[in-house]
């Protein structure tokens, strides 16, 4: 019997947002509304939304001693996370700084702070809540030594799933791991490399530029099974039963910040609860259709009567 349905392993991180009429180019200075201050960061916002959602959540993560690290804090424990996993001292807590146009899509730079200390003698000292989680996700904003040792750390029997954001190549230890592989087509750009007409693996063989192309280019480098969100044309899920499109939500987007971390939550409590990775892949799309209608991050993540009743 485990405790937790999930298990989150990544960051924490205060989420400074300013509303702008356009993103500013290089070298531009554009005027803004008045700064807004959130808790964020995809670790602390995936355990939100599956813990607004219902599944007993824990995460694992690193802040500053500060205000910023308390606001944190505050946040998870007023959704239902156990922030027994949650270190402490090290630096300043993670920052985020996010701009946001009318159309609700989002600019996002990371000073990293204690996120950047969460080593993998943490991932080791923390056995005990590994053991007791169906599902462990994580992501990329946490370096890439303590994921690995997040992949060494699994009970057996346990799921592990990958949002790799920010992007770069994965050892194939971690990506044999990932079941599944969350990525966007960006995060797909990056892992599988780019050339002219297309994409290419490693092994220099060349990968089409459509996206079921690129789920079954990185299912093969090792994934049990892959997601590709695609923004309002829905995801597709691929694994060796093949590739299948999961239909977009349609609503009026406000703000897209988060939306991902409220996907990759839903499907990964999903998962753990028995759904077939379409299922869950399609619960999940509606749980960020009702997040993108909201602003901020883990304050426009829905509980479960919600997604439910839309």
């Amino acid at each position: 019997m485990y405790d937790y349905d999930l298990l989150v392993v990544g960051s924490a991180n205060a989420d400074l947002v300013i509303g702008v009429e356009r993103r500013p180019a290089a070298g531009e200075t554009v005027l803004g509304s008045d700064l807004a201050v959130h808790p964020g960061g995809k670790g602390a916002n995936q355990a939100v939304a599956a813990a607004r959602l219902g599944a007993r959540t824990a995460l694992l993560a690193r802040i500053g001693d500060d205000a910023y690290g308390r606001l944190l804090l505050d946040s998870q424990r007023a959704a239902g996370v156990d922030t027994v996993g949650v270190l402490v001292g090290g630096a300043p807590t993670g920052i985020a700084l996010i701009t946001v146009d009318p159309s609700g899509d989002n600019s996002i730079v990371v000073s990293p702070g204690a996120n950047g200390r969460l080593t993998p003698e943490d991932v080791r000292a923390a056995a005990g809540l590994f053991h007791a989680s169906r599902v462990v996700s994580a992501q990329l904003e946490i370096p890439l030594e303590t994921v690995v040792e997040v992949v060494r750390s699994l009970a057996p029997g346990s799921r592990f799933v990958l949002n790799p954001s920010p992007p770069r190549p994965l050892p194939a230890e971690v990506l044999a791991a990932c079941d599944p592989l969350i990525v966007n087509e960006h995060e797909a750009r990056v892992i599988l490399g780019v050339v002219d007409g297309g994409a290419t693996d490693d092994g220099g063989a060349t990968v089409g530029d459509l996206p079921e192309d690129w789920a079954r280019g990185l299912l093969a480098k090792g994934p049990k099974s892959v997601v590709v969100t695609l923004g309002r044309q829905g995801a597709l899920v691929a694994s060796a039963e093949g590739v299948e499109r999961v239909a977009a939500v349609k609503v009026d987007a406000v703000d897209t910040t988060g939306a991902g971390d409220s996907f990759t939550a839903a499907l990964a409590w999903k998962l753990g609860t028995g759904s077939s990775l379409p299922e869950a892949a399609a619960y999940a799309a509606r749980v960020g259709a009702v997040a993108v209608t909201r602003r901020g991050a883990q304050e426009s993540f829905p509980t479960a009567a919600e997604v439910e009743a839309r």
